[in-house]
Order: C-alpha cells, then structure tokens, then sequence
C-alpha cells in the first residue's frame, strides 16, 4: 500500500501540484513570522543588554500607594542619595539619571525620531562611560547639547551647528558640542537621543536637584548580588527599590519578547486564514483524486485490501504532499523572514544587527503544520472512498452522495448556521468588552454552518446568473450546468474566496463606521477652531497657551490641565479650563448648565452616576498638594471619547500643582480655520516640530490615516487568503476539465468550438467566484454591523456605514480571480485532442 500511495502521487505530480502551493504559501507565512520575530527580538535583547554594561545596580523610588483622601508622593532620588549610594561598601561609582521627552527638529524643521521615540537626559561629567564620544567636548550649560550619531546621521547635522529641540513647548536652539555612540533601544529602532549637562537637564525635565535614577556601578571583585544587599541595607527602607543589572536585563527581554508576542500573534492569525482557506483546497483535491480513483481503490478492496489500508494509502500521499509543502514553506520563510527584515529598514525604522534566527522550533513547526494539515483535510475524503463496497464502486465512476447524507448536511449546516446568528445578535445587547468572546464564537459559528450550507445555496445563487449566461448561448448554458454539477466541489472551491472577502469587508465596514463616528463626535464636541497638543501626547507647557492667547486673530483659549484628586476615598482626574470652554466645546448637557466658575465644576454623565451625583451636589476633592476643597456640580454633561471627566476652573486648579502642564489647548480664530490662521499659530509657537496645531478635519484626517494604514496591512496580509483562493479555483477548473474530457471531446466532435470552450471553462470559473465573492461580502457586512452594535454601546455617534464603491471592487476582485483562474484550464480543455478524449474513460 505505501508503495502503491507514493506511485499514485507520482502519477498525479501536475494535479498535486496546487495542493502542494496552498499549503507552502500558509507554511512560509508561518515561519517566515517565526524567523522575522525571532531575529528582531534576539537583535533587540542583545542591544538592550548592552545597555546595561555600566550599571551593575539600579537604585529607583518606591512607588507608594494612596491613602485616604491623601494622594502620597512618590520619594525623590536626591544627590545626598546619590552621593550616599556611592559611598556604599563595594561600589565604584554612583550615576545620576535624569530623561524624558526631547523632539529634535532636522534641518527642514521637521521631528527626527517617532513621537515617543524621542528621548532626552544627562551627560554625567566631561566624560560618561555610557555615551562614549564619536567627536566633540561633554555639553555645559543650557545652550549646549550632545546628540546620538545616527540622529546626527539622519538629520546631517555636526558639531558646531545649531539645532531645533523642544521639551514641553517653548523651541531652543543649543549648540552641539558633541556627537556620541550609544547602544540605547530606542535609538537603534529609529529613534534620537539629545543630552545636556545634568543641573541643565534636571531643569528642563522639571526635576531640579533630583533623578529619575541613580545606577551604580560595582568595585571589583564585588558582584551584582552582593552590591544590592549592601545598598539595601545602606539606603532608607521603603523609599526606594534596588534591581540588579542582570534582572533589568532578564525584565528587558522579558518586555522585548511580550512586544513581539503580539506582532507575532497578529501575524500567526492572517497564517492561519491562509491555512484555513487552504484546507478547502486540499479536501477539494483529494475528494476530486479518490473520486477519480474510485474503480482503482475498488479492485484494491476486491484483491483483499481492508478499508483500513485504503485510508492508510490516501494518508500516505497526503503525508507526502505534506512533507514537501513544510520543506519548501519553511525555506520560502526563511526568506520571507530576511526579506521583512530587509522592508523594515527600507522604511526608515532601523534594526539592530544580529544573525537570520531559524530556531528548530521554527524546523519543527513548518514540517507539523505542513503534514498536520494536509492529512487532516485528507483524512475525511479517504474514509469516505474506503467506505464503498468494492461492486458499487467497480460499476460507476463517481458515487453520488445520499439523500440521507444530503439530509444531515443541510441540517447541521441550518443548526450551526442559526446557533452563529443567534450568538452573534445575542452579542450586539451585551456591554462592551463582555460581548467581544460570545462574538467571535457566534462569528465562527455561522461561518461553518454557511460552509456546510454552501452546495444547498449554490443552486439558486448560480441560478440567478441564468439570464446573464443565456448572452453567451451555448458555452453560458453549459457553464451553468458544470457550475451546479458537483455542488460539494463548487461550494469548496467558492468557500476560500468566501472567508477571505468576509474578513476584508467585515474589517472595511468597521472601519469606516468608525471614521465617520469620531468625525461626527469631533464635530459634535468641539466648536473651537483648533487643537494644540505635544506630537507625542505628552504635556504642554503652559507658556504655550500665554502665546496663543496672544497671537492674532485669536478670540478664545482654554487649557485642558489634568491632575489627580481623592474623592470619595478613589483617585479622579480633574481637568482645569477656562470660562471660554463653554465657547470652545458642544458639549449637551443632562442636567443644569454648563458654567465652570469660582468652586463650580460640570461632570460628565458616566463619572456623576458613579458618584451619585446631580446639578447641585457637593463634594470634596483633595489635591494633589493635599489641600481639600468642597466643589459644587454645576452640570451633568454627556461625555465621549474626546471630553469627559470632571472640568473645573484652571486657575484654582493650578495653585494646587507643583509642575502644572496642560494636555491640550482648544483654540479660536475671529475667522475660523484656514491655513492662514493655522500659520500664524504655528509662527507663534515658534514653528515647533513637537508641538501639532489641527483643526477638526486636520484630526479626523489623523484617525483616517490610522485607519487606512490599518487596512493596507490588513489588506496585503489577507492577500494571502485571496492568493490560495485562486489556487483551489485552477485546482477545481483543472480537475474539472480532466473529469470532462470525454465530454468535452464530444462537443467539439458536434461543432463547438475551441473558443467556445474556453468561453464556457471561464464562464464557469467565473459564476463559481462571484458566488463566493457574493457569499464573502454578505457575511462581512453582517459581522461588520454586529460589531458596530457592540461599540455603539460605548460610543454614542456611532453610525454604520456600507462601503457600496469598496465592496464593488470586492465583487470586481472576485471575478478577477475568476477570470485569472481560468486562463490555464480554459486554454487546456481548448487544446484537447477530440479523438483521444472521446476514447478516454
């Protein structure tokens, strides 16, 4: 039997050959993901611990809880602290760390670095063993500054020149007076890094006299373990945290590795589409060889052959098909893995250096997904073939499927396909996040039952294409005929373009409901003209707010300050504005009026029931500085994503706070928005590359960029899917057309002709895709309505809406599948030898 199982897979090498396609491309997906996140994380694990060659303990404040209606601080890391920490037996030196937020402007103006990438902090002394210098002196003062080599790379800056940066607001222009080298994280992922002196740094970071963290480092012969011991004993008890360099370097890649867990994760999930598509393909061809074989495996059982044997010699091939498909998949992924390495750095995000990673779990993986898969999609086809009694199987070449088991198919198929429905509607009333697990169930669901369902509703789907075939005469009639023929191989086939098309309008539908719900919400909420926010979502300097309050042409400003308070023995996040607020916000209010004035707040809907408050209600917030104050609730708000919380007087808030800094600025123009109005707010900040100033389009603008850089991703890795759908598509055609031979030898014996032919192949090809496009888009729609149910019950503005252009370019696509799959089969049944495919059997 095996040796009968490897001649019949050589036998049929062309026929195998789609099967052996579908299941690489999932493969490779596969491990190409595993090699890509492997090499980057080890790339990035070994650059951190780089890092970590001048520290051997780090000594960092003890976070401390809230108690009562007091907010505690967090301790601070003084220089007495320091200087103690290195007098500590067993320790060299002591290093003060200062960082935080530091945009770097290149010679255009424009933010070298992404955002949160951007990074600041202190150059200890003339000489800092961390940031060894490339060239130039150690920065000294508040108009010098030391930049990272690659910054200075990317932006063409060298020493002398002056330079564009911003902390909080306000521009600076420091000199640089050095350029160094650097093993830091953030900048070996295209990120920059500026440093100033310390007493400059601790200044601009708002932590005058203190550090974020001291690093010591050990003397020798005293190890990491023993240094810890000897500052927690030297080191007041409770205030701070000591942490050894090997145990920031283990958390590092602790934190590298969960990072790469979700990309590696989102990634494994389109693999698995592609996988799951190809499944379809690979039950199809099988189903399609064992029927083929059907008077072969018959004479097997007549000569004694058990059923048992007969599945056995099918999971021979498949294992086979398997083994070849996991082999060529894993080196296909390899590349794939080298090439994503490659993209990245095209793209301007640079990765560290560091070898290709191919683990054996890597090995192992694409050789048990590639034969797992095959011989589980093969497995029911060949139960099935050794199932026929060898005299029914010897007197007709394709046993039909009983009316019992059509029976019990659409049954299952209307069960599982209800159940999907019912779970999914059931989903949309729930709140939130407690919908989304029942969701996905009900999603998974139905899908299968419309599988199972698919050769039911293939018949009056394709049935509704008649009079459009009726154009094409007789190759349209006979297309029709061949698409309804063998419902179970059509329904396989249409199924692969079914998921992948489901996935992309589900995701199109949700994604543009969600666009224009933040659109409305935006215009709904805010009546000021702009928004000025830091680029990375850090805090503003209030000098900013002073300036555009300022600057011409401008009517109303407000601040939104935030800071922490105890009410009711919780932490709520206050939020300090003006009385120009009520001007620059359309906010509807439940209850009351909206005035902040004086001691006078308004709270949003969600945090007034939480508190059982109303118009009128008292109560009393400790401050941050833990000075209590009774406040009165003006009125009830209905908060959104955009606004909400509890608002109240800037000024009072301010006189609370040590550090005050704002998260935004609403800002409006005498003529409204206009690109004139937004250069002078932009001149007036000093054309800062950390600071954006947007008006309402500018920020939904924002929100589509997201989405739509989301979808292309989206789009290009459910490609894939769309890739193998085609394959099965050929695969089906192919097969289709060797089944048929004798009968497509008889109609061109009669007259039709070679055109006709591949009229009729692409024709059929063609229903059989739009079938499954048809089926793909309604399943989209309806899981992309659902899920627009569930969010609606946390965001009030949200409205569905159906992408009609987008999914009439999914129906365009699908008939491009079906046109493209056809071109090899339509051209082979066309090039037939009447005579020999008459005579064929």
């Amino acid at each position: 039997m095996f040796r009968t199982a490897l001649r019949n897979v050589l036998a049929h090498k062309a026929r195998l050959l789609m099967t052996v396609l579908a299941v690489m491309l999932g493969v490779a997906f596969v491990s190409g993901t595993l090699v890509f996140t492997n090499t980057l994380s080890n790339a990035l694990q070994n650059s951190s611990a780089k890092g970590f060659d001048q520290v051997d303990v780090a000594v960092t404040a003890k976070a401390q809880e809230d108690v009562g209606d007091r907010i505690v601080k967090t301790p601070e890391l003084t220089e007495a602290l320091r200087e103690q920490s290195a007098k500590v037996p067993g320790a060299a030196s002591a290093v003060g760390v200062v960082s935080g937020f530091t945009a770097i402007a290149d010679r255009d103006g424009k933010l070298v670095g992404g955002g949160f990438q951007s990074q600041g902090g202190n150059f200890w002394g003339d000489k800092d063993p961390r940031y060894p210098l490339k060239e130039g002196a150690a920065p000294h003062g508040a108009n010098e500054v030391a930049i990272d080599s690659e910054t200075a790379r990317r932006a063409g800056y060298e020493v002398g020149d002056t330079v564009r940066i911003s902390i909080d607001g306000p521009v600076l222009t420091p000199k640089i007076t050095a350029v160094f080298t650097t093993d830091d994280g953030n900048v070996a992922a295209g990120g920059s890094l500026a440093l100033f002196d310390t007493p400059t740094a601790q200044k601009l970071f708002g932590k005058t006299g203190t550090y974020d963290e001291i690093d010591v480092k050990a003397a020798a012969g005293t190890s990491q373990a023993a240094l810890k011991s000897a500052l927690d004993a030297a080191l007041p008890e409770g205030e701070v945290e000591t942490t050894t360099a090997q145990r920031l370097a283990d958390d590092q890649a602790e934190m590298i590795s969960a990072s790469m867990s979700g990309l590696k994760q989102g990634l494994l999930v389109f693999a698995g589409i592609a996988l799951f598509v190809g499944t379809f393909i690979i039950a199809n061809t099988f189903t399609m060889l064992v029927a083929q074989r059907t008077k072969e495996l018959a004479l097997l059982r007549a000569v004694g052959a058990s059923r048992r044997q007969v599945t056995r010699s099918v999971l021979i091939e498949a294992f086979v098909v398997g083994t070849v498909a996991g082999a060529t998949g894993l080196v296909a992924g390899i590349g794939i893995g080298a090439g994503l390495r490659s993209l990245l750095g095209t793209l301007g995000a640079t990765v560290p250096d560091g070898p290709l990673v191919v683990s054996p779990g890597t090995v192992a993986t694409s050789f048990a997904v590639g034969v797992v898969i095959t011989m589980l999609a093969a497995w029911l086809p060949g139960r099935r073939a050794a199932k026929i009694p060898p005299v029914a199987a010897m007197s007709s070449v394709h046993a039909k499927a009983t009316t019992k088991s059509l029976v019990l198919r659409n049954t299952l198929g209307a069960l599982f396909s209800a159940a999907g429905v019912a779970v999914v509607l059931a989903a949309t009333t729930m709140d939130g996040s407690d919908g989304q697990a029942p969701m996905g169930l009900g999603a998974v669901l139905l899908i299968i039952g419309v599988f199972i369902l698919t050769p039911l509703l293939s018949r009056p789907l394709i049935a509704a294409a008649t009079p459009v075939l009726r154009i094409f005469g007789v190759s349209g009639k006979l297309a029709r005929q061949n698409s309804v023929r063998n419902p179970r191989r059509t329904a396989a086939t249409a199924s692969a373009l079914m998921i992948g098309l489901t996935l992309i309008t589900g995701m199109t539908v949700m994604a543009g409901s969600l666009q224009k719900s933040i659109d409305k919400m935006a215009s709904a909420a805010i009546s000021a003209d702009y928004v000025v926010s830091m680029a990375n979502g850090n805090t503003l300097s209030t000098d900013v707010e002073e300036k555009l309050k300022a600057t011409d042409g401008v009517t109303a400003t407000s601040p939104l300050r935030n800071a922490p308070a105890r009410i009711g023995g919780v932490t709520e996040y206050l939020t300090g504005v003006t009385s120009a607020i009520g001007e620059l916000t359309d906010l509807k209010v439940d209850d009351g009026t909206f005035e902040v004035a004086g001691t006078r707040v308004v709270v949003d809907q969600d945090t007034a029931e939480d508190h059982g408050w109303k118009a009128g209600s008292t109560f009393t917030a400790a401050y941050e500085d833990g000075e209590k104050q009774k406040l009165t609730v003006a009125g009830v708000y209905e908060g959104n994503e955009l606004i909400r919380g509890i608002m109240l007087d800037a000024s009072l808030l301010t006189g609370h706070q040590e550090d005050p800094s704002d998260m935004q600025v609403m800002v409006k123009t005498s003529g409204g928005a206009s690109d004139a109005a937004k250069d002078r707010l932009e001149k007036a900040l000093g054309s800062n590359p950390a600071i954006k100033v947007q008006s309402k389009q500018d920020l939904s603008d924002d929100i589509a960029q997201m989405f739509t850089l989301m979808l292309n991703m989206l789009y290009g890795l459910l490609a894939m899917a769309v890739i193998v759908a085609v394959l099965g598509v050929i695969n089906t055609l192919a097969m289709s057309v060797f089944e048929r031979s004798q009968e497509i030898g008889m109609l061109r014996a009669i007259g039709l002709e070679r055109r006709a032919v591949k009229r009729m192949v692409r024709l059929e090809s063609l229903v059989i895709s739009l079938f499954g496009g048809v089926l793909g888009i309604g399943l989209g729609v309806f899981f992309g309505w659902a899920a627009g149910e569930l969010l609606g019950t946390k965001m009030s503005t949200y409205e569905l809406v159906l992408p009609w252009d987008r999914m009439a370019v999914f129906l365009l696509l699908a008939a491009g599948v079906g046109v493209l799959a056809a071109l090899w089969p339509a051209r082979r049944a066309a090039r037939l030898n009447m005579l020999a495919a008459i005579k064929s059997e």
